[in-house]
């Protein structure tokens, strides 16, 4: 499995990918007309895990990456994010 950021068009994806290239999306930072957003997914609800109002994309990266939201997903994977 593969853990790593993904270039969207207005923004970035963090991205779990297996063996078969199936992917699964654990959180995102979005440049938006309001403002850089990021989220960290969770199976339940937790407002705490989306902000808005951002500085700049790597913020967003930073906020996102210390919810660690592929552990709740995928747990018991050895997981690092990739560089770029």
């Amino acid at each position: 499995m593969r853990l790593y950021w993904r270039t969207r068009k207005k923004g970035l994806d963090l991205v779990v990918e297996n063996e078969e290239k199936d992917i699964f999306i654990v959180g995102g930072v979005r440049d938006t007309k309001r403002g850089i957003e990021a989220l960290a997914k969770t199976t339940g609800y937790d407002p705490s895990r989306a902000i808005k109002g951002l500085s700049s994309i790597d913020e967003g990266k930073i906020f996102v990456e210390n919810f660690q939201p592929w552990l709740e997903f995928f747990p018991g994977e050895d997981l690092n994010i990739e560089m770029e």
